[in-house]
């Protein structure tokens, strides 16, 4: 998104904000973030408040005498001193329709949920998370087979888009803000580790949507005769007669399965604790006692 903006002939960027510098990789070097170094690119100053009420951070903000803040995949609540300080506000793109799927991760709760559409909301910023009034939308299909982040990269360019149309407009005062309604409101949390464990007792549907969704964090994994497989890559099979939800069942295609209550998750792509990706058929010819086995 700065990119978007340092190339929009319009727009005079005056400063950057970003979180600060951070140990990175096993040797835990002191790097700025991505945006950091692209701000040291642009030539542009680049603000790294440790906590964004400090007094000096708002006032090194409010000497700028921003016209206008564009906020995108910050993570924090800003406070009022800083919501209050540009004369147009500061609009924050959402990859979501607000007011569904506020909070920590919309992307992934588009794929959980099954939604049939999905976008990016631009809005005003005010106290509360993501609850502010909405400026503009663009709204796609969601593809059914899509995963997490080729669907945050398509919404990057979805909202770089929408971002340009909109700026003009809004500073020009030729667009009001619309409260969001208070229908339809749904709020997503971070996820932990925990939450990537695939619960049999689901349909294979809901499982399959689960595997892309948390793709890379937190992935999603069984348990079975004692071994921990992350679920790389799956399919969705119908069903067999006998078949007992939960229940690990040799399969033609994937030669593995996970039976559940309404059909059978195909394990594509697989990878045993401790060992590399490979094929379901792979890991059954090396655990052919995995048949049968009930997943924890």
């Amino acid at each position: 998104m700065l990119d978007v903006l340092a190339a929009a002939p319009e727009v005079r960027l005056v400063a950057v904000v970003t979180a600060p510098p951070r140990p990175v990789g096993r040797s835990a070097v002191i790097r700025p973030t991505p945006v950091g170094e692209r701000a040291a690119g642009l030539r542009l100053p680049a603000l790294t408040p440790a906590r964004l009420r400090e007094p000096a951070f708002v006032a090194q903000l409010a000497a700028l005498h921003p016209e206008i803040g564009i906020l995108a995949d910050y993570g924090k609540l800003l406070p009022p001193a800083v919501l209050d300080l540009p004369r147009r506000g500061i609009l924050n793109l959402h990859p979501s329709l607000l007011p569904r799927h506020r909070g920590a991760t919309p992307i992934p709760a588009a794929i959980l949920e099954g939604d049939a559409q999905t976008g990016v909301t631009l809005f005003r910023m005010d106290a509360g998370m993501d609850t502010g009034p909405v400026v503009a939308r663009e709204s796609m299909p969601l593809p059914d087979d899509v995963d997490a982040p080729w669907l945050e990269a398509h919404l990057a360019i979805v909202a770089g888009g929408l971002l340009l149309r909109t700026l003009g407009p809004w500073l020009q005062g030729a667009l009001a803000a619309v409260a969001q309604s208070p229908d339809a409101v749904s709020v997503t949390r971070p996820f932990h580790r925990e939450d990537g464990r695939l619960d049999a007792t689901r349909p294979a549907a809901a499982l399959e949507r689960q595997v892309r969704a948390m793709r890379p964090w937190p992935g999603t994994f069984v348990e079975a005769g004692g071994l921990r497989i992350a679920i790389l890559r799956v399919g969705i099979a119908p069903g067999r007669d006998g078949d007992e939800a939960g229940r690990l069942v040799g399969e033609e295609v994937a030669g593995l399965a996970l039976s559940t209550p309404v059909g059978r998750l195909q394990l594509l792509e697989v990878q045993p604790a401790g060992g590399r990706p490979m094929d379901g058929g792979a890991l059954l010819r090396g655990r052919p006692g995995l048949i049968g086995t009930r997943v924890g």
